[in-house]
């Protein structure tokens, strides 16, 4: 070819337009550590040439999230893409439409879900409409002093009752008095909430069943009367309905608890160099109501595509990317996130980085889902307010019980 043909040929091509790239923005919430994730949307980056992920982080709490996002999506903005949603969203967000149904995008909705832990396709469908892909699992977890229950040659507590036995027996062994027995969370904020649940659904109860509300005032009266108890008994600490989420695992970390219930992310945390129990830390399932059933509360966080999204095709590919079995092992792997698909807790890479995920998938398989549904910021400030209400001493238990099914009938009728 003649110098000057190659010469127009290039000139040609410098004057094509630069190919447009596609720029999604996704909200993290601030309480998940970020990096993974990063390394997960280079991954998703590195298969679709001419699309960049940017990560928009904030909110520290699950109320925090949500507030902010509704605020964003209430205004029909389109400057998000994707977003992590807390297990408790999905309903609220089919209902205000401000999630893309994701039913046409993965083919046969009930064998694609299949794939998941079941109580995470439960909560993620809608009306038999898929609202959210999972992201990764969590759940409440009973963490326990293991070097102080060999001590005392005692098993982890299979109810509360041998729980409140175990603490008074390891405490008046030790002498230590800055040494509490059980802490848990009633504090005015969500976790309140699965702090009722717990003993109330390890009675057989539920909240809502089929659209109705189906709430047993006897059985939330004797799950109220249960915390309260072990506040009495010098099993919990007197200031109960001041401890939030972190306090606990401040309280345990400093080797300050015997047991604690709290969530998966305190499992890295207690491992750490600056934790006093390193190396003294158990995990097991949830203590059950005598006669009952071991119950946690499920969390998680799941992927879902703004309905105002300018890029939606892409969205969706990035949602169903970020819940695919290599990321959540990544995420595994990486930051000990628990994983959404039950191959994984066997996975050897996966249990050679987290052996602890050998115990917790018992606890998993226990979780159950809070009531799906679009009304649950209600449901869950009166189960948290009464939560906190008798575990400060304005309410009885009975007084609570009364009061909560009250509301709960006025929001769930």
């Amino acid at each position: 070819m003649p110098l000057s043909l190659r010469l127009i040929c290039l000139a040609l091509v410098l004057a094509l337009p630069a190919r447009a790239e596609t720029v999604l923005k996704v909200y993290v919430s601030g309480q998940i550590a970020t990096p993974v994730f990063r390394k997960a949307l280079d991954r998703f980056e590195a298969a679709n040439p001419g699309t960049h992920v940017q990560i928009e982080v904030g909110g520290a709490t699950s109320e925090e999230q949500a507030q902010y996002l509704n605020t964003v999506l209430s205004a029909k903005d389109s400057s998000l893409d994707a977003f992590l949603l807390d297990i408790v969203r999905p309903a609220q967000f089919a209902a205000a439409k401000w999630a893309v149904p994701l039913n046409s995008a993965i083919g046969d909705p009930k064998r694609f879900m299949k794939q998941y832990l079941p109580e995470y396709a439960k909560a993620d469908t809608v009306k038999a409409e898929i609202v959210a892909l999972p992201a990764f699992a969590d759940a409440m977890f009973l963490y326990y002093r293991k070097d102080l229950l060999d001590k005392y040659h005692l098993q982890p507590p299979k109810t509360w009752d041998e729980l409140a036995t175990q603490v008074k027996t390891i405490l008046a062994g030790e002498h230590d008095p800055t040494l509490e027995g059980v802490s848990f969370q009633a504090k005015a904020i969500e976790g309140a909430v699965c702090t009722f649940l717990l003993p109330y659904w390890s009675m057989g109860n539920s909240l809502k069943h089929d659209g109705r509300l189906t709430f047993d005032r006897d059985a939330a009266a004797k799950a109220l009367s249960m915390w309260v108890d072990l506040v009495k008994q010098g099993v919990a600490p007197k200031n109960a309905a001041e401890i939030a989420t972190d306090d606990k695992r401040k309280d345990f970390q400093a080797g300050k608890a015997i047991f604690a219930v709290l969530w998966a992310y305190g499992w890295a945390d207690f491992q750490g160099p600056d934790s006093a129990v390193k190396g003294k830390v158990g995990v097991a399932v949830l203590p059950a109501m005598t006669g009952g059933k071991s119950v946690s509360c499920l969390g998680g966080w799941q992927w879902g595509a703004s309905a105002y999204s300018k890029h939606k095709p892409e969205a969706i590919k990035l949602v169903k990317f970020m819940s695919t079995p290599d990321i959540s092992k990544l995420l595994a792997v990486d930051a000990s996130l628990l994983p959404v698909f039950p191959s994984l807790y066997h996975d050897p890479e996966v249990l050679k980085a987290d052996p602890w995920f050998a115990d917790a998938l018992a606890v998993v398989q226990t979780a159950r889902t809070r009531p799906v549904t679009p009304l649950y910021n209600q449901v869950s400030e009166i189960i948290r307010t009464t939560v906190n209400a008798v575990l400060a001493g304005t309410q009885t238990p009975e007084q609570g019980a009364a009061q909560m099914g009250a509301q709960l009938r006025r929001v769930l009728h």
